[in-house]
């Protein structure tokens, strides 16, 4: 039976999306910006064939063998996409795009790079918990951002609540609200106030309330003035001054307030120093900071929104007209520290996220007789009991694993032990027992003339 040759053109298509998702493609950010996609353009018929008879077919698959290696070598593709040309693309803000992965983000990326996803196992391999493996290498998106991948993107936050803890350094800014009162204001200590008569004017004077909360007046002797308002001590005042007028006329003017409200903010006043009202603290080991006017704080363990909330609260009910913004200056230092068959042993600072590759990476790398398949990681609970995780790094350490289940991510005041090898434990253990200890104490000496041996 002929064979039924069909012929048709390769294609290698941009595919434009509404949903990012699904198998070998790459994701565009949902924004207006220009990106360039890759047009392809077939520029020689590919052959197809379906056939019974075995010669002819074979003999046709051969040549299209041929052709796509023919094809192959003019395009310069490594994926096996045809010649392709850029077009500027202006993608729909509230779209996603689909990218084939043969085709290249940029010039400076003009080759697909294939490896594997360790979340989507490439396609479906390594899921279920499995690693993936080399064999489920495939397209993935390698160079988004090509000249620009020493910026990387916009990875996801760290933690999703950054909580205080012992030794952050926090920096509260006070701001002055000036806000209007709910309530009348009633006068506290150091406040100062005019009271005046039209009736005598030799009564008029201006009094400051003095540190146990009265004010003297002429004829009255002391009368109480702090926790009152303006209003309440004019009365009481026009009360007591009957006895010696007729119709006293009392008028008593504010003329300075909110004094306790100024001296807090000298207290935290920087504006000759650094610069603006802020004050600078650090978390004790019993996880309180101290503030003026409200005294101690537990902070541990509360988020900086959590933390505003309870000072301004207790700032509202001590001096009102203060608002109080914290700022997290300095994060505590955190350290993993790695032992063992390893170059530089020591104490190493967590500057961001790191593994536990990277943590060796820190100790100068593993010595050679290190057991890399039983690195032993401890490390201490939020409650400080301990835990210990056994790990097996030696096929990713040598390449052999790309997605180690062993790689996991390190936490303040972790330890790496790397242990040696049974071998080199064996290697010591002659060399304490047997040259540093018996031969130490008698010495053996032996000696073979290879000559005469030879002679024999």
């Amino acid at each position: 039976m002929n064979a039924l040759v069909m012929s048709s053109r390769g294609k290698c298509f941009a595919l434009i999306g509404l949903l990012l998702g699904g198998c070998g493609v790459a994701h565009v950010d949902q924004d207006a910006r220009q990106t360039r996609t890759l047009a392809a353009v077939a520029s020689k018929p590919r052959r197809v064939v379906v056939a019974t008879d075995g010669s002819k077919a074979a003999s046709q698959a051969n040549a299209n063998r041929q052709h796509a290696k023919t094809e192959k070598h003019d395009t310069g593709e490594r994926s096996g996409c045809a010649r392709a040309v850029w077009v500027p693309v202006k993608l729909d803000p509230a779209s996603k795009a689909l990218i084939k992965k043969c085709q290249a983000w940029s010039p400076a990326a003009p080759h697909s790079i294939h490896g594997v996803d360790c979340v989507a196992g490439n396609c479906g391999n390594g899921l279920n918990g499995a690693e993936a493996h080399w064999n489920a290498s495939g397209p993935i998106d390698w160079q988004y951002y090509a000249q620009g991948e020493y910026v990387g993107p916009a990875r996801l936050p760290h933690v999703p609540d950054y909580r205080l803890r012992v030794d952050d350094q926090i920096e509260l800014v006070y701001r002055i609200t000036r806000d209007e009162l709910s309530e009348p204001y009633q006068l506290n200590v150091g406040d100062q106030v005019r009271v005046e008569s039209f009736t005598d004017p030799a009564l008029n004077r201006d009094l400051i309330v003095q540190p146990d909360g009265t004010i003297t007046i002429r004829l009255l002797g002391q009368v109480r003035a702090a926790q009152r308002t303006v209003e309440q001590l004019r009365q009481d005042l026009e009360q007591r001054f009957t006895k010696y007028y007729h119709e006293p006329a009392i008028t008593v003017t504010p003329t300075r307030v909110n004094t306790q409200l100024e001296d807090l903010r000298a207290t935290v006043d920087s504006r000759f120093g650094q610069g603006g009202q802020s004050r600078l603290t650090r978390v004790t080991p019993e996880g309180t900071i101290a503030l003026p006017a409200i005294g101690t704080v537990f902070v541990n363990g509360l988020t900086l929104d959590e933390l505003e909330q309870e000072i301004n609260e207790r700032y509202a009910m001590a001096i009102p007209g203060m608002e109080v913004t914290p700022v997290l200056f300095a994060r505590a230092p955190r350290y993993v520290f790695v032992l063992g068959e390893v170059a530089v042993p020591g104490r190493f600072t967590l500057e961001g996220p790191t593994t536990v590759m990277q943590g060796i990476a820190l100790a100068g790398s593993w010595n050679v007789g290190g057991n890399l398949r039983q690195v032993v990681v401890f490390r201490r609970g939020e409650d400080w009991r301990l835990l210990a995780t056994m790990l097996d790094l030696r096929g990713a350490l040598l390449g052999k694993r790309p997605c180690p289940a062993d790689e996991i991510w390190l936490r303040d005041s972790d330890i790496i032990v790397v242990p040696k090898m049974p071998i080199l434990l064996g290697d010591e253990f002659i060399d304490l027992v047997f040259t540093r200890g018996i031969y130490g104490v008698m010495p053996i000496s032996t000696s073979l003339n290879f000559a005469k041996l030879s002679s024999l």
